[in-house]
């Protein structure tokens, strides 16, 4: 319990903030390979949402442009929602300032599990609606891990994750003239960052599959696990605050 404790404490390290960021980027994976078989749409990242916006006014598709943009706003509230929470808490120096957004973030994942169970019902109504929880979603964790980390660590999106990897690994083979450290255009890979980027990006994959299996398995009752995992990393920190005003 101690470990969760550390994950989600207001007192930071460099560790804790890579421990929290491998932990929501395996449930990032989850939730948007689930996301993607239960509606058809990937959720996390929104260059393709912005391209497709850009693609539906070119052809005139007013509609899918309009839904598209709704998606995108929807992740940047996700986004603005845990800066103003995490800002809110922390001038109240409560003990849950990181917790409360991850809090908000298993309530969402539960409400897009009880939409999802009725798109049977009314298709045309929840299919948009659990879309937009899914972007919301994933700009609320996104913003969690960027500002715990300073914009070091992402975990809803690869696409910056590779790149850096890419860069460290050109960097690991480049070929030095000369051995020594000291010596003019010396390129030494950071094997630390390369460590982090290879670590988030295999457990967004990993979540991927985990996701997609339980998806396929269950359905949408696979999101109240994950809920579950954010709730016990949220509930200590947020008890504390609780009986400490009591």
């Amino acid at each position: 319990m101690n470990f969760f404790n550390r994950l989600v404490s207001k007192v930071r390290t460099q560790r804790t903030n890579r421990q929290l960021g491998a932990v929501l980027a395996f449930v990032a994976g989850a939730v948007n390979a689930g996301g993607f078989l239960a509606v058809k749409r990937y959720t996390s990242h929104m260059t393709g949402i912005v391209s497709e916006v850009a693609d539906d006014l070119v052809l005139g598709e007013l509609t899918l442009a309009l839904t598209g943009l709704m998606f995108l706003m929807a992740f940047m509230a996700g986004a603005a929602t845990t800066a103003m929470m995490i800002n809110w808490a922390r001038r109240r120096q409560m003990y849950g300032e990181y917790a409360l957004p991850l809090m908000w973030e298993a309530v969402f994942l539960l409400a897009f599990g009880l939409l999802g169970a009725n798109l049977d019902v009314w298709i045309d109504v929840f299919v948009p609606t659990t879309v937009l929880i899914l972007c919301f979603i994933m700009g609320l964790q996104n913003a969690i891990v960027t500002k715990i980390s300073r914009a070091e660590i992402r975990t809803t999106h690869m696409t910056g994750i590779v790149t850096d990897l890419g860069i460290e690994i050109g960097r690991l083979f480049y070929w030095n003239r000369s051995h020594s450290a000291n010596a003019t255009h010396f390129v030494r890979a950071d094997r630390d960052r390369l460590a982090i980027h290879a670590t988030i990006l295999a457990l967004f994959f990993s979540g991927g599959i985990v996701g997609a299996i339980a998806f396929k398995a269950i359905g949408f009752y696979a999101t109240v696990p994950i809920a579950a995992l954010l709730m016990v990393l949220a509930s200590p920190p947020l008890w504390k605050d609780i009986t400490e005003d009591v």
